[in-house]
């Protein structure tokens, strides 16, 4: 099924992506790779483990088609896990782990038989049998994918050990990290107090202020810019942009720290604070900064009870974003403090939102400094990544997007690089073949190699 043209529909778009797309280099700017598991270069004992543990995608699949949760988060064994993976994998016809799945099976394993029950044992052995090689240690699966550079992302209580460890062991991947502050942020979570008695452990010094709090998160921002972060990545419902004054703030985290209730109202205003105070600080720094914008987490509390966060219970949110986002920018362009941001959307009816958005705020000092991001979580697919690309073409400039991530915690998702690219090489391959564009395969051939390669290559400094 994955035939060297797949999802190139003429000649044009089969061009672009052999001669231009293919052989470039992978930048993955924003994964949830474990560090750990890099610094040890891990070896997987089979593709339960390396491929189904973990991934909240197949999970819901998987639930979906009533399969007992004993197979799927449960005591069951790797090898009935995987068998019900293979007997759901059918079922997923039309959706895009049917494509990821057969994708990966053939880029890692060079095996390209369709994934069904009765082929679950011949694909699990041969996986299994490979996998105990050194060869496909967790680095060189990234090696094999032609990954240049990876960014991690890490809390600021992350002592970095593994990133360092990895950069002294000769890995040819440059291994970065984004910095992921959101726990310091959000003050009505459950467990806030904990969070910043760990980050005062971290930087061994006692937060009982506001002021405190934010030399702590600076200390972090320092340590993490001399270990070469460059990024930051904030997951929210929105943007947060309430007036507040210094001593409110200042009254706030008191309140907190005391362990006193702070209202809805006081945390937004909390928030607000904290994250133009970081985003201030970020600009200082040069650094890129990421907003994952509008999913509806936790939605199943029963479920959240037993299985604890990011284990498939989360959403697409309906969260207002335009006024409080336009706000936001327009705060931190007018100190001249608005460092190169990319806003990446959940929720498809805000593409044109967040496409016109970054055009209020590129001001001709960086290529492409606002950027719309790719297709995120559940827009992450085939329609999703066409209806990004064809609002941005619409609304901005395609030519300076800055491309694809995998936003994954699975070492064989990089095969989503490719997926995008030839949907990216079809998009231009169907308007060459229309007449909607020239014939001039050279300079669209450029084009497409810098949405793949080289403007995320100038974007961020690593």
């Amino acid at each position: 099924m994955i035939h060297s043209n797949f999802l190139l529909e003429n000649k044009y778009s089969e061009e672009l992506y052999h001669d231009f797309a293919s052989k470039m280099p992978i930048i993955d700017y924003h994964n949830h790779l474990s560090p750990k598991e890099l610094a040890e270069d891990k070896i997987f004992e089979n593709l339960t483990q390396v491929w189904i543990d973990g991934d909240h995608y197949k999970w819901r699949a998987m639930r979906t088609l009533g399969i007992d949760e004993r197979y799927i988060t449960g005591q069951a064994t790797d090898r009935e896990k995987f068998d019900k993976w293979a007997y759901t994998v059918p079922y997923t016809m039309r959706n895009p782990l049917y494509h990821w799945t057969h994708m990966e099976l053939s880029r890692y394993f060079d095996n390209n038989t369709l994934l069904t029950p009765a082929s679950s044992e011949g694909v699990y052995l041969d996986a299994k049998q490979k996998l105990n090689a050194p060869e496909y240690s967790c680095r060189n699966l990234i090696s094999k994918m032609n990954v240049e550079v990876l960014c991690t992302t890490d809390d600021p209580t992350a002592n970095l050990d593994h990133h360092q460890k990895i950069s002294q062991s000769g890995f040819a991947t440059k291994v970065s990290m984004a910095f992921r502050p959101d726990k310091a942020l959000l003050i009505e979570n459950e467990g806030y107090n904990e969070y910043i008695d760990n980050l005062e452990g971290t930087c061994d010094m006692m937060i009982a202020t506001y002021d405190d709090l934010r030399t702590a998160l600076t200390n972090r921002i320092v340590y993490f810019h001399e270990n070469g972060c460059r990024l930051c990545d904030h997951g929210l419902n929105h943007l947060y942009a309430e007036d507040f004054t210094d001593s409110e703030i200042q009254a706030i985290f008191k309140k907190k720290r005391n362990k006193k209730a702070v209202s809805p109202g006081e945390a937004m205003k909390f928030q607000s604070a904290l994250l133009l105070f970081l985003s201030e600080t970020y600009c200082d720094f040069g650094w890129v900064q990421q907003f994952h914008l509008g999913a509806l987490r936790n939605n199943n509390s029963r479920m959240h009870r037993i299985l604890g966060p990011d284990t498939g219970w989360d959403s697409i949110g309906d969260f207002q974003q335009a006024e409080c986002l336009s706000k936001f920018l327009d705060t931190l362009d007018a100190k001249n403090k608005l460092a190169k941001t990319i806003l990446y959307n959940i929720n498809p009816t805000y593409n044109e939102v967040l496409a016109t958005m970054v055009g209020n705020f590129n001001d001709g000092s960086v290529k492409g400094k606002v950027q719309f991001g790719s297709g995120w979580w559940y827009l992450d697919q085939k329609d999703g990544m066409i209806d990004q690309m064809n609002v941005l073409s619409n609304m901005g400039l395609l030519s300076c997007f800055v491309g694809m991530l995998t936003d994954s915690r699975s070492f064989l998702s990089f095969p989503r690089h490719e997926y995008f690219r030839r949907i990216l090489c079809n998009l231009f391959g169907k308007e060459i073949q229309s007449g909607e564009l020239p014939t001039d395969m050279a300079w669209i051939g450029k084009l497409v190699q810098d949405i793949c390669y080289h403007n995320a290559k100038d974007y961020f400094d690593l």
